[in-house]
Formats: structure tokens, C-alpha cells, sequence
């Protein structure tokens, strides 16, 4: 298990943290409209995950912003990001900072992605920074936690994980 600070503090991860070379296990979150999103609903793309504690703060906003621009130009790709902020904020985030074509993901209602991957922080009720490539078969090739939940993660890492694929 993973040992995570956020500011400093300890923090407790909740549920069973993926692990590379698995197969990565499905989700049920919200699309900014309250549709239901699962993994289903990316079959047959490669995935940049990018997992933010809250879209709306300094770090958040540079991790969202650097993974789509950096990844974007990846064939057959998608750069997911997934908070437990609610859709209403992902969504005037989104606007407010001009991405129109950025995925965004909360899993405030059921933590359903948080818990199967191991990143819900007990202690906040927010997701720890982390991020998870995978293949188009859903296998996981790269994964971080984010040590320091205020620090920033190898971006450098995930992208070449993602071209690499």
C-alpha cells in the first residue's frame, strides 16, 4: 500500500490499489450532463487517467491542463480526468478556462472509481493525485500515486507510457 500525505498530513487510502500489468476494473461515475460513464464507454482506446483531489485548485487545474495538451496529439487516445468535485463544477471549470474537449469525471456520488483503484483518501473524502495508462484492452502499463498529494506527478512518465503504446 501506497503511503500518502496531503499536506503533509497522513492520509488513509481506501479500497485495493491496481496494480500494472492487471487488468483495470470498471467504474461507474458521472459525465458533466449526470449521464453514467463507465471504462466501458472508452473500449478500444488507449486511457490517460488522470485523478485530481479537487479540479478547482492550483495543482488540479496545471495536471488537467498539461495531460490534454501533451496527450492530445497521441493517435487513438483519451485523456480521462476524474475528481469527486460534482459535474456542475467539472463542467464550470471547463468553461471558464475555455477546454471544451476535456473529459471530466466525478466519482463524488458512489467513490465507485476511487474505491477500485485505491486512491479514495479516507480521512478528506477526495481522491489522491494519481495517475493510470492503459492499453486499449484496459491492462494497465503505468500507474502513480502521488506521494505528496499537493506535488505534481511525472508527467513526463505517463505521456511516454502513452505514446509507447
Amino acid at each position: 500500500m501506497t503511503q500518502v500525505t496531503f499536506k503533509n498530513s497522513p492520509v488513509t487510502l481506501l479500497g485495493e490499489q491496481v496494480k500494472e500489468g492487471t487488468v483495470a476494473p470498471d467504474f461507474s461515475v458521472l459525465a458533466n450532463d449526470l449521464s453514467v460513464r463507465t471504462l466501458a464507454d472508452f473500449e478500444g482506446k488507449k486511457k490517460l487517467i488522470s485523478v485530481v483531489p479537487s479540479i478547482d485548485t492550483g495543482v488540479c487545474s496545471q495536471q488537467t491542463r498539461r495531460f490534454n495538451e501533451e496527450a492530445s496529439g497521441v493517435d487513438n487516445a483519451v485523456v480521462i480526468t476524474i475528481s469527486c468535485d460534482l459535474p456542475f463544477a467539472q463542467s464550470k471549470w471547463c468553461a471558464a478556462n475555455g477546454l471544451d474537449n476535456v473529459v471530466t469525471l466525478s466519482d463524488h456520488k458512489e467513490l465507485s472509481f476511487g474505491s477500485g483503484y485505491g486512491v479514495v483518501m479516507e480521512e478528506l473524502r477526495l481522491l489522491a493525485r494519481s495517475v493510470f495508462v492503459l492499453d486499449t484492452d484496459n491492462k494497465v502499463v503505468y500507474m502513480e500515486i502521488v506521494p505528496e498529494g499537493t506535488d505534481h506527478p511525472d508527467y513526463d512518465k505517463a505521456v511516454e507510457a502513452l505514446k509507447s503504446l
